[in-house]
């Protein structure tokens, strides 16, 4: 059985649960599919009835909000990107304003990441082609990174190597970097693709491994220790995955959502969906595991709902 919430008049574009606290997610909304017009940070509790989401806090943003990230170091902060290319901190005990406003991307923020490991920086990904670290009390980004050529889709970072991150992009590459690199230059770059690369996340378990998706219809599973081709491939699929997700209980699950309307579960080992989420009657855009319950799961989309159900078997 799943709980769900509408966000009335404001697409679903990322979803996150809450690294501290059991109940809590949060959304990352856009009207008019993120064209123009206002955004929306919708947090929500998961306790409060049996069938539904519950609202407990609402932020309105002057544009369109494509992805959030919940601090690592503050259990009621997470930062906010927006079409406007500005990042924004929250806390969610404080109704109303941001608590600071970071505006250095001149494009769209399309992902951001807090760090797993040094727990005092995070990643922002932007269609300026540029990828920032920042440490939120900092106005300023502490170092930018550019060798993308288009749209930076999402950077992440390594789970183990709290100087590594991963970032895909427009121009079909993925690339390594670190963050002590003084010139700021990839460590190596991976292609395979054939079309955009829209998103990438690492194995929790394996911390060489890495999925991506494409806009060529395709999920690859990649070792960085081999940038000449990934280690498997599944697809191609009729329609494009928009986001991918491993699970943070075991090394075998990814979860999958995109423009066929549903969300999936994969078993990495042998490529088999061991699960099909298809309640959503639009694009599927976040997905996300919650880090307390094995098999829970959330999704947003562009119906303007906000699912949470559960998949069984996925801890093996």
């Amino acid at each position: 059985m799943s709980k769900r919430y509408r966000t009335t008049g404001f697409k679903g574009y990322g979803v996150k649960f809450s690294p501290f606290t059991n109940t809590l997610l949060a959304a990352a909304t856009s009207a008019n599919f993120g064209l123009v017009g206002n955004g929306r940070l919708c947090v929500l509790s998961t306790h409060q009835s049996p069938t539904t989401l519950s609202p407990l806090q609402q932020y309105d943003t002057q544009d369109g909000l494509f992805d959030l990230s919940w601090s690592e170091l503050h259990e009621n902060q997470l930062i906010t990107g927006s079409g406007d290319g500005s990042i924004k901190l929250w806390d969610i005990s404080i109704p109303g304003l941001p608590l600071s406003k970071y505006q250095e991307h001149t494009r769209e923020v399309m992902s951001l990441e807090w760090n797993y490991v040094s727990k005092s920086t995070f990643l922002s990904s932007s269609w300026d082609g540029t990828i920032k670290l920042w440490n939120p009390a900092t106005p300023h980004s502490l170092r930018t990174f550019q060798d993308h050529t288009g749209c930076v889709y999402t950077g992440a970072w390594s789970p183990r190597n709290s100087d590594q991150f991963a970032s895909c992009g427009e121009d079909k590459t993925v690339k390594l970097w670190s963050t002590n690199d003084p010139h700021g230059k990839p460590m190596a770059s991976f292609g395979g693709h054939t079309d955009q690369v829209l998103s990438l996340d690492w194995n929790k378990y394996s911390p060489t491994m890495f999925a991506t998706a494409s806009v060529d219809k395709t999920i690859k599973i990649w070792d960085v220790r081999n940038p000449r081709g990934q280690v498997s491939m599944f697809g191609p699929f009729e329609f494009a995955t928009r986001r991918v997700r491993f699970s943070p209980f075991s090394p075998n699950y990814l979860a999958t959502a995109g423009y066929n309307m549903s969300a999936s579960v994969w078993d990495v080992r042998t490529g088999a969906v061991t699960f099909v989420h298809d309640a959503h009657t639009e694009f599927v855009f976040g997905v996300d595991w919650s880090l307390f319950y094995p098999g829970q799961m959330a999704t947003c989309g562009w119906d303007e709902q906000v699912h949470i159900f559960n998949v069984p078997g996925t801890q093996a």
